[in-house]
């Protein structure tokens, strides 16, 4: 990565979804010291159900000023983002280009809530869970919630407290969706969605962009990029599309083997990482994420964030950002979105600095779940 872009999360009914991509897009070649007609390809991750571009890569090279680029859009539920990250790190490490951009946008709230949340649910086993019984994704972490805390003896306040952490990083993010803090007490009295998850379990319908550009060793060296950060490893997974399927609900196999593969491949163990990003969508999703990634032994998860060990100063820093939960879940931007913060993670550039972790290894991973464990990718980023 030689530049990461952003915008503001949020409901942004300001702009367009060209304008809202453009936004990440003119920060991230301005990091880089780049123009539009220097990147040779651009790999655009978009779920795009609920705004009024059907070709949003064309549209966003178009507006961007990128045509004659090489362009791609891919998707995969949740971990869209990842996936166009993945794409985009292929083409480079294959050398079919040395210079490429990922971007990830979405605008959901172009939708309704209810709609968006139908939309999503149609994501899982259409015909049969969602058709027949109605079984949307908060009623499918329930039923990973439920399990975990038959099994290991987890609580609604232990859920609690992973939000709370969210609302308090989010607090500290001028990017964020959300960004006033909450207390236990705050979500254990919001409406219930899907028992046990409540409204302050459940992440926003998000607006937003993010984007990087990659590229090749040779072309860091021509461009003289003193800060760099690479991609030590990537690993991706998949599990059923129907969870009736799986043999328990008490954790996600996708993650289990995405975290393996990426370990292997940047040779190193979980105790090496320094700061994570992890796929909060709900808040149990956090803490089986703690558990998965091995981060913790299994039924161990909310044991971490009962000891604060998931926040700056502890064992492991995870989504300092406010994660999917505060800081937003723009689908197609979130995991590109991840790759941004732990970027500036690792080149100690987080601002605030309250929310920067202390860097001992400059190992970085990228949790993107899709679905619940549809897909997984994990990436791993060295500086």
């Amino acid at each position: 990565m030689i530049g990461v872009g952003h915008s503001r999360f949020g409901e942004r009914q300001d702009v367009n979804v060209k304008e809202l991509a453009f936004e990440a897009v003119k920060e991230a070649l301005n990091d880089a010291g780049l123009t539009p007609k220097d990147i040779q390809y651009m790999c655009l991750g978009s779920i795009g159900v609920w705004y009024e571009e059907p070709l949003p890569a064309v549209a966003v090279a178009e507006y961007c000023g990128l045509s004659g680029a090489g362009l791609m859009r891919v998707e995969a539920a949740c971990a869209t983002g990842s996936a166009a990250v993945y794409s985009a790190y292929t083409t480079v490490a294959s050398g079919f280009t040395d210079l490429a951009l990922v971007v990830g946008v979405e605008k959901m709230r172009e939708v309704d809530t209810f709609t968006a949340v139908e939309l999503m649910g149609r994501a899982g086993s259409y015909m049969w869970e969602f058709e027949n019984f109605g079984l949307t994704f908060p009623g499918y972490y329930a039923l990973y919630a439920t399990a975990h805390m038959n099994r290991f003896g987890s609580t609604e306040e232990d859920l609690a407290l992973v939000a709370v952490k969210a609302h308090k990083y989010g607090a500290m993010n001028p990017l964020a969706h959300f960004q006033k803090e909450i207390t236990v007490e705050d979500v254990l009295s919001s409406y219930v969605v899907a028992w046990p998850l409540k409204l302050y379990d459940c992440c926003p319908i998000s607006d937003g962009s993010a984007a990087i550009v990659l590229a090749s060793e040779d072309k860091v060296r021509e461009l003289k990029i003193d800060t760099p950060v690479w991609i030590a490893g990537i690993g991706a997974s998949s599990g059923t599309g129907t969870l009736a399927y799986r043999s328990d609900f008490i954790g996600l196999d996708a993650t289990v083997k995405a975290s393996r593969n990426a370990y292997k491949m940047a040779n190193i163990e979980p105790k090496d990482i320094d700061v994570a990003t992890v796929h909060d969508c709900f808040t149990i999703a956090e803490i089986l994420a703690y558990e998965d990634l091995g981060f913790c032994g299994k039924g161990e998860g909310h044991k971490l964030v009962r000891e604060g060990q998931t926040e700056i100063g502890g064992k492991i820093p995870v989504n300092v950002d406010g994660g999917l939960k505060a800081k937003g879940h723009p689908i197609g931007a979130t995991g590109v979105s991840m790759i941004v913060e732990l970027t500036k993670q690792l080149r100690e550039e987080v601002k605030p600095t309250s929310r920067q972790a202390p860097m001992k290894n400059y190992i970085a991973l990228a949790h993107n779940v899709g679905g619940t464990g549809h897909y997984c990718y994990v990436t791993i980023l060295k500086r």
